[in-house]
């Protein structure tokens, strides 16, 4: 814990204002570095007021995306986690993927205010503005097999689903595997990436990303993004927004995972399934085939009628929706 967490602390016990002299008595440092910490944090968004011959006095800080803000809100379930707020990074999976191959522990949790290079599934890119969403990865180190951890990605997308719904009071959706969906449109992407153990089939690490669209960035979103991507929020997110979101995923996701082999989410996961009952356009080898959703099963694999009337399981690759449905969902939460 650097100094202007240690001043933090003192600034949120205290019940009024608090000298910098006897902070730094506390802390055992100069009052020069008390100051520095204050102006650190007021940097970072704290609100502190200063009052001659009184002291420092911790005003507002519910809306800062801080490791403190965020470790208030955990449930002892996710106590694991460790977390460590940045700026910016090119991509928060491959900064922990860093870490990891340097024997970072599992729970370790890097958040950034804005990614450069934030990655998305099949190569693809996730548009991730200063500001405007939360960018998250996490540190796992499984300890079932392989298989099993096929199911951390699953039980994120849970996790996230009904963080949202906690944070907006509206439900949430999933569109099949891990995109997770608000009145209609993609709020947040989720890209597990590993590291195989070859001779214990099981894996030695895996890292968990997930980003998550609080608002529309100035402008609106760019390109081919515009037609998909939405925010939770129309305007400026309510305060705090951030911090309770990222701290309601981390409790419901190590919920699930420290039971992941039971897949104890996956009846939540079926009854959020966006595509249910939808017509649908996938990829098998080089055809584009066609079919009607049915929905999900216990391995979280795609159920779906053909036009011939024969049924199909369908484990992984992308699926397109047919017709309007979307555009008709939207207006229809619109109204």
């Amino acid at each position: 814990m650097d100094a202007a967490d240690k001043v933090l602390e003192l600034l949120q016990e205290a019940r009024g204002p608090v000298s910098g002299e006897h902070m730094a008595q506390r802390l055992g440092v100069t009052r020069n570095t008390v100051w520095k910490a204050v102006k650190h944090l007021r940097e970072a968004g704290y609100e502190i007021s200063a009052v001659t011959n009184q002291g420092y006095r911790l005003l507002s800080e519910s809306d800062v995306l801080s490791a403190g803000n965020i470790r208030r809100q955990l449930e002892p379930q996710a106590s694991i986690a460790a977390i460590d707020v940045r700026e910016s990074v090119t991509s928060t999976n491959t900064v922990l993927k860093e870490l990891a191959e340097l024997g970072g522990r599992e729970g370790m949790v890097v958040i950034a205010q804005r990614q450069t290079m934030g990655k998305g599934r099949l190569g693809r890119s996730f548009y991730s503005p200063q500001g405007g969403g939360l960018y998250m990865s996490v540190l796992l180190r499984p300890r079932f097999s392989a298989e099993d951890a096929l199911s951390i990605t699953t039980a994120a997308a849970v996790a996230v689903a009904r963080a949202i719904d906690d944070v907006t009071g509206e439900r949430a959706m999933i569109k099949w595997v891990n995109d997770v969906y608000f009145h209609g449109r993609k709020v947040c992407g989720i890209l597990t990436e590993a590291s195989v153990d070859f001779e214990n089939s099981g894996l030695h690490y895996a890292v968990l990303g997930m980003g998550v669209n609080l608002t529309e960035p100035e402008g609106g979103f760019p390109g081919e993004v515009a037609q998909v991507a939405g925010a939770l929020f129309a305007g400026k997110a309510p305060a705090g927004s951030r911090p309770k979101l990222a701290a309601a995923i981390l409790n419901r996701f190590f919920a699930y995972y420290q039971a992941l082999p039971r897949r104890t989410f996956m009846e939540e996961y079926r009854s959020r399934s966006l595509l249910t009952g939808m017509d649908i356009t996938f990829m098998e080898g080089e055809s584009q085939r066609e079919g009607t959703v049915l929905g999900v099963d216990e391995e979280a694999r795609l159920l779906v009628r053909l036009p011939d009337g024969s049924k199909k399981v369908f484990g992984a690759g992308e699926v397109n929706i047919k017709r309007d449905f979307l555009q008709r969902l939207r207006r229809e939460k619109s109204v």
